[in-house]
């Protein structure tokens, strides 16, 4: 272990070094979210679920960027997951170029219809904001848990190597697309969603072919109120008829004298209705000084109906740092129902 922590913080020396000889500077960053939890879940299969967990998540990020005398901006930025199970994996590496013509990400890296879209307020953004951290929730005994964002577009999608570009912001409306060669969920050449579960058509090492995806958003204040709205589609091939994927959304938030209101509303479409599906998100929040409150009502079909209520509240201790706690209420048609109580921090570096 302490080979390869040497081993990293010389490569990371290296880049750093070679960095600063080419003109760019290198700068860490990243987040600790930690929790602890406690979970009422209902018996599955007869046994009783852990009640309490600690549950965090950490990321390191280094970026390199220089602006050259043209007025080009080049920079290189990658994630990577440091907790014990993750084995420093990569969870995301591109490039990207910018300057008055818009921007150009290239390589592994969220597409437009995630990096556009609109979140609704939320209790506790881990918890149940946009993308969602942590979760303690468990309907099959196997770990599943709920989710609001953009599947294909975030999760499935932003382990593979795409070209994506986004227009500057004229006048608060801004344009996105993305195009991915290749769809390769989990890094081991199968999908999860629909049809497309663990199916290898060719040997290729993927089981869609290719995705495309176009988004739009707008920010702006009226008499003021403020006011954000986006939308995006994606749409993924399935190398076989009948495997493809599509899946789009719509968000609205509003901020007025310190609240926010706002709705979310996606659909996931795996060509058959059984592998359907639809989310509807509502959530408000206020916020004073270093406090926040929040609230948030999701409801997912999928087959069966699930519903979550969330409400907590934030406060900000010092710059990039708070503490926050929620409880969440879970009402699941199928009987496996769960209220879940969490207290923790987030801290950003």
């Amino acid at each position: 272990m302490k080979k390869v922590l040497l081993s990293g913080a010389a490569l990371l020396a290296m880049t750093a070094g070679a960095a600063q000889a080419e003109g760019l500077s290198l700068d860490l960053g990243g987040h600790f979210k930690g929790y602890g939890v406690y979970n009422d879940n209902d018996e599955v299969g007869g046994a009783d679920l852990q009640d309490t967990a600690i549950r965090k998540e950490t990321e390191v990020h280094f970026t390199g960027e220089t602006t050259l005398d043209s007025g080009l901006t080049v920079g290189v930025h990658v994630e990577a997951d440091v907790d014990a199970d993750d084995n420093f994996a990569t969870d995301e590496a591109y490039m990207y170029l910018s300057g008055g013509w818009g921007r150009v990400n290239f390589g592994e890296e969220d597409g437009a219809a995630y990096l556009l879209q609109v979140a609704a307020p939320s209790a506790d953004s881990n918890i149940d904001g946009l993308r969602q951290y942590i979760s303690t929730y468990d309907e099959t005994g196997t770990g599943a848990g709920t989710g609001t964002a953009i599947d294909y577009a975030n999760d499935i999608a932003q382990a593979n190597n795409k070209l994506t570009y986004m227009t500057p912001v004229f006048n608060g409306f801004q344009v996105g697309a993305s195009y991915t060669p290749s769809v390769d969920q989990d890094g081991n050449g199968t999908t999860s969603i629909g049809n497309n579960a663990g199916v290898d058509n060719t040997g290729d090492g993927s089981a869609l072919e290719d995705g495309y995806e176009l988004a739009a958003r707008y920010e702006g204040a009226f008499e003021g109120v403020g006011l954000a709205f986006g939308a995006g589609y994606s749409d993924y091939s399935g190398e076989t008829s009948g495997n493809d994927v599509d899946e789009w959304n719509v968000g609205l938030d509003l901020d007025f004298s310190g609240f926010g209101l706002g709705v979310v509303y996606t659909e996931l479409d795996a060509d058959t209705a059984a592998n359907e599906v639809e989310t509807l998100v509502v959530g408000a929040d206020y916020q004073l000084g270093a406090y926040k409150l929040g609230a948030s009502w999701l409801n997912q079909d999928s087959g069966t109906d699930l519903d979550r209520y969330t409400v907590g509240a934030g406060y900000s201790y010092g710059p990039g740092m708070s503490f926050r706690g929620s409880v969440s209420v879970i009402d699941n048609d199928n009987d496996v129902d769960s209220t879940q109580v969490s207290l923790g921090t987030q801290v950003n570096f």
